[in-house]
């Protein structure tokens, strides 16, 4: 059998096989210490920066083990691509076949059994068109799907033409943890959520994404068995989103949308059978009539200015209405309760699931979590997000046996990993830190710019939009400008397009203004657009070659101390005499800025200057933990030594010459 050197050196498998694979030692050194893990069912935290290579340094040890393993990744669009194209080509490359199956979240599959409901209430069709302005979309749409389903043997929605998840018939068609009806329902044999479970049981290696992944972890969805529990390991790639979305799982929320649902559900399976129920659906109707009052109630007595707002203990009329929605959901349970078998029991299973997160939320003591309200053109919610949820993840690894892998380009701040393995409980895990190989301080430069105004000051993006546009015009484009708020991100956007006029010499890619994987697309395809985004573009986003050569960060990215669920965390940490900053605050946003900074360099013939405007990172001590949690670049302050570099890469015209010339 091949060993790991020669299946990872020169003249080996993977070298042969795969197009433009580079013979790494940092990969070679991975792919040992995740094999070790395996095989002693040990966790381990592996950081490995851009180029390392960490899909196949894990991807072939899981294959050579022998072992179940369940891999975890934080978008479907890695999951396809682990799924389709990298686990087939490590598989064929080594000699070493295993049974693979991709499993998704319910709402990507078929249900029969509200797509046979959705095409009985052409009402409810006619109306949603009305409302979305759409009208016959619908109805043709549903008409495909049905076409579909006579011959799919998967169910995933992904299958159906022209049908996007923002579909107005996607959530008629399939189901939620909260309206699946499990074993009870007419339609189980077919059911595709409970075929790809199945498949996903019998499978050697299966791939999910986090969400998945915690909710079978925290919720245990009932009916389609414990997909972790014959899991010999997990690895959970695109590790460092684990901490916030396990803290979101293991909290508590409450929509005005999900009761509404429930509520329209429930209206029409008590419609459906009126003919032959009688008298004994007065109770349920009697129950329907309590909640939706209870809910108008609630909806009344929040505040209506959009956003998230603190919700503190005693705050009385919340308090209130949230007592009378709870119990409302509580007695319709127990009316629901004697239809033991029907549609009726699983919608009372639903209510009795809401008034217990709602239980949660109303009694929440203050230095155990964060209570928020949230309105918005949806609705209303109401959350509550633990502060620690480090003791209870960590008993639920250590409780599995299993071998838990967890890895990301960004773990550690200056190689530290206190603050991703603190949050999760797994401060005495072993660690790894493995440099990018890719050459940082000759491919790229770290520009700080001098005399920009306080972050805080009103003119301070104008200053930045200012100090852009020359780096922009060195480049000849090729551009992110990340940003770290929508306002900022919008005054950005008009400032540069007041700039530039009609004739524009670049084109603008503005996030909001097209989705996210479109504007993307575009962006690599023009090769000299600007784009402008904040949040999600700061990570996840991997443009190689020089379409990309600038990035520009608006400033550090603390986390809004505005934001009520920043404030509460900062409060707790303190009362428990904490420093909120330098344990939370400022790690939070090292993490950040490197995940932002990372989207530069993604091969080793990418060339770039990263600009941060922020004058913090050099008038304020902390600034050294932002530096050190950068790759090692040469750091300038000088802007005509940033321009030159960018005019020294920018791309070359037909005639030879840099597509700006820059006059210094």
């Amino acid at each position: 059998m091949l060993d790991l050197e020669e299946i990872f050196g020169h003249g080996g498998p993977l070298q042969r096989s795969v197009p433009d694979f580079r013979v790494r030692s940092g990969q070679l050194r991975m792919a040992q210490r995740v094999a070790d893990a395996l095989e002693a069912r040990e966790s381990l935290v592996v950081e490995a920066g851009t180029g390392t290579g960490k899909t196949f340094a894990y991807l072939v040890p899981a294959l050579l083990s022998g072992a179940r393993v369940l891999i975890s990744t934080g978008t479907r669009t890695l999951q396809d691509q682990l799924f389709s194209r990298d686990l087939p080509v490590v598989s064929a490359a080594i000699g070493r076949s295993a049974r693979i199956a991709l499993l998704k979240g319910r709402a990507n599959y078929l249900c029969h059994y509200r797509m046979d409901r959705a095409a009985d209430a052409g009402e409810q069709l006619l109306l949603d068109e009305a409302r979305s302005a759409t009208t016959g979309r619908s109805r043709s749409m549903l008409a495909r799907i049905e076409r579909w389903a006579r011959t799919t043997r998967r169910g995933d929605l992904a299958e159906v033409r022209a049908l996007s998840d923002a579909h107005p018939v996607w959530a008629q068609v399939t189901s939620t943890r909260e309206n699946c009806l499990g074993v009870r329902c007419p339609e189980i044999s077919r059911c595709h959520v409970a075929s790809a479970r199945r498949e996903a049981l019998d499978a050697d290696i299966v791939i999910v994404n986090h969400h998945l992944l915690l909710a079978d972890l925290a919720l245990k969805e009932d009916g389609f068995g414990d997909l972790l529990g014959s899991a010999d390991a997990v690895i959970l790639d695109e590790a460092h989103q684990i901490p916030d979305l396990a803290t979101q799982f293991f909290g508590a929320h409450v929509s005005s949308r999900q009761v509404e649902t429930l509520l329209k559900d429930l209206r029409a399976e008590l419609v459906a059978q009126a003919a032959h129920a009688g008298a004994a659906a007065v109770p349920a109707v009697a129950a329907l009539q309590f909640a939706e009052e209870a809910l108008r109630q609630l909806r009344a007595a929040l505040p209506i200015t959009p956003g998230r707002q603190a919700w503190f203990p005693g705050d009385a009329e919340p308090d209130a209405s949230v007592r009378r929605l709870m119990e409302s959901l509580e007695e319709f349970a127990a009316v629901a309760g004697a239809d033991a078998e029907g549609a009726l029991a699983a919608l009372g299973t639903r209510a009795a699931e809401l008034a217990a997160s709602l239980a949660r939320i109303a009694a929440i003591d203050e230095l155990e979590g964060a209570r928020t309200l949230e309105s918005n053109a949806r609705g209303v919610s109401l959350s509550v997000t633990p502060f620690d949820i480090s003791q209870r993840f960590r008993s639920l690894v250590e409780s599995r046996g299993s071998a838990w892998i967890f890895t990301s380009a960004t773990l550690s701040v200056g190689e530290e990993f206190g603050h991703f393995t603190g949050r999760l409980g797994l401060l005495d895990t072993p660690t790894l830190h493995i440099e990018s190989p890719f050459d940082h301080e000759r491919q790229s430069l770290l520009y700080l710019p001098q005399g920009l105004p306080d972050p805080a000051r009103v003119e301070f993006v104008a200053a930045v939009i200012n100090t852009a546009i020359p780096l922009i015009e060195a480049a000849g484009g090729g551009a992110f400008v990340l940003f770290t708020s929508h306002r900022a991100l919008a005054l950005g956007a008009r400032l540069l397009r007041t700039r530039w006029g009609e004739a524009s010499p670049y084109n603008l890619y503005v996030q909001g203004e097209g989705p996210r994987e479109r504007l993307l697309e575009s962006f690599r395809t023009d090769g000299n657009g600007v784009l402008l985004g904040t949040a999600s573009f700061w990570e996840g986003v991997d443009v190689k070659g020089d379409a990309l050569r600038l990035v520009v960060i608006e400033k550090l990215p603390f986390a809004s101390p505005e934001d009520p669920l920043v404030r509460a965390r900062i409060e707790h940490l303190t009362a428990c005499g904490g420093n909120a900053f330098r344990e939370y605050q400022l790690p939070e946003a090292a993490l950040a800025l490197k995940q932002g900074a990372g989207r530069l360099i993604r091969s080793e013939d990418d060339y770039g200057v990263i600009a941060i405007c922020d004058p913090r990172m050099t008038g304020r001590a902390y600034g050294r933990t932002f530096l050190s949690a950068l790759p090692a670049m040469t750091v300038t302050q000088d802007v005509r030594e940033a321009l030159r570099f960018l005019a020294r890469h920018a791309p070359r015209g037909r005639d030879g010459l840099a597509a700006t010339e820059v006059a210094l």
